[in-house]
């Protein structure tokens, strides 16, 4: 029922082309999981994101547990039937969460907001310093919810219980995301704690045959931890590789950290990068080998009024783009570009009409989706490292 195999593999670099066979159809990797954190995508429809190519949605499990939704979701039979869909879904484990509102409020650091402290780029949105809302214990760990202050403990063995309930096709195992600011010393003491956690997750997870569970690999930007967790990971009896938690203090750790970790890691199954999706990060990530990614990127800009495009990054909400008659990018082919100005919609985000989110989220699902396109079919003709030279001379 589920399966990975590598199709081809390119003859430069590390990057390859496979197939991940699932019960509600087939991901082509490298790929990116489409994220509808609370079971939808802000401003376009499953169907619609499935049209331009999206072939894998990931639904995070902690707003489903916070709420007690899951015993909802549970009675419908799980998501794709409370969802109405029937695609490829995956759900996160609620480890990132441990992160976010944890030491991510703290140190004023986020996976999409600023994750790289000594990066000073104009892409990544400010978030400020806050009260750390989580406390991590041997058994699991208790967060103080964002959304009403009340309570709550999640356990690595509730964890999968909850993402059982919810029924996606790959879940992921319960995990502690560590900061870009955390020491060595507590890096080194959570990673070992996912370990533990990660073989917990297992046993209560058993064999059930609609569900496969990813590892996740930790051990921040130290060289000895991220070897030493890919080889205790890679030593259980997991589907796939999730490489999270903190990836360095600048873009060019990623590349470290992957070099170091994913030697060590089953070349036969899958690997998926947890929660990055900038482009260069994208192609520099491939081309080391990764098969997966999801990040809340394309809808996030969306959002903040920026746009992805062939010329790189564009801020829509620039006046500079009142007057221009031309589509996002010419070389799109979404119905976006092909129907509407850069004036029109720059008009729509300045004066705060949510179809100006709207139609940049389509536009930037579209385009991400059809970067994959393009990076399949390069690495197919052995032609990867022409693209990324291509694409990256604007990014």
């Amino acid at each position: 029922m589920f399966s990975f195999n590598i199709l081809k593999k390119d003859k430069e670099t590390k990057a390859r082309i496979g197939i991940l066979r699932t019960p509600h159809g087939i991901i082509h990797t490298p790929n990116i999981a489409i994220v509808a954190t609370k079971g939808s995508i802000r401003g376009l429809s499953f169907d619609k994101a499935n049209r331009f190519g999206a072939e894998i949605f990931m639904i995070n499990t902690f707003h489903f547990f916070h709420n007690n939704r899951y015993e909802i979701v549970k009675k419908f039979g799980g998501l794709h039937k409370f969802l109405n869909i029937n695609y490829p879904l995956m759900t996160d484990s609620g480890g990132f969460q441990i992160f976010s509102l944890g030491f991510g409020m703290e140190h004023g650091v986020g996976k999409v907001a600023d994750i790289f402290p000594e990066e000073s780029n104009i892409k990544n949105l400010p978030i400020s310093k806050g009260r750390n809302l989580v406390k991590v214990y041997e058994e699991g760990v208790e967060f103080i919810s964002p959304y009403n202050g009340r309570k709550i403990f999640l356990s690595p063995e509730l964890s999968i219980k909850i993402q059982k309930a919810l029924r996606a096709d790959i879940i992921f195992a319960f995990d502690e995301c560590t900061s870009p600011l955390s020491s060595y010393e507590y890096t080194k003491e959570a990673m070992q704690r996912t370990h533990r956690w990660a073989t917990r997750c297992l046993d209560e997870f058993g064999k059930p045959e609609n569900q496969v569970m990813f590892g996740i690999v930790q051990g921040g930007e130290y060289e000895d931890l991220r070897k030493e967790s890919a080889k205790y990971i890679n030593s259980l009896n997991f589907f796939g590789y999730g490489i999270g938690g903190s990836l360095g203090k600048s873009k060019k750790d990623i590349i470290k950290v992957l070099n170091w970790t994913i030697p060590l890691l089953d070349e036969n199954k899958p690997r998926h990068l947890l929660g990055i999706g900038e482009v260069d990060d994208i192609f520099n990530s491939i081309e080391q080998g990764i098969d997966l990614f999801d990040c809340v990127i394309p809808t996030r800009w969306a959002r903040h009024g920026a746009a992805f495009s062939y010329k790189g990054r564009l801020n829509l909400k620039s006046s500079k783009y009142l007057n221009d008659k031309r589509p996002i990018d010419p070389k799109c082919k979404c119905n976006i570009c092909k129907k509407y100005s850069k004036a029109y919609i720059s008009h729509l985000l300045k004066e705060k009409e949510i179809f100006g989110i709207i139609l940049l989220t389509e536009h930037n699902i579209f385009w991400i989706l059809n970067l994959f396109k393009e990076i399949r079919q390069a690495i197919k003709e052995n032609k990867f490292l022409d693209l990324k030279k291509r694409i990256l001379k604007y990014w």
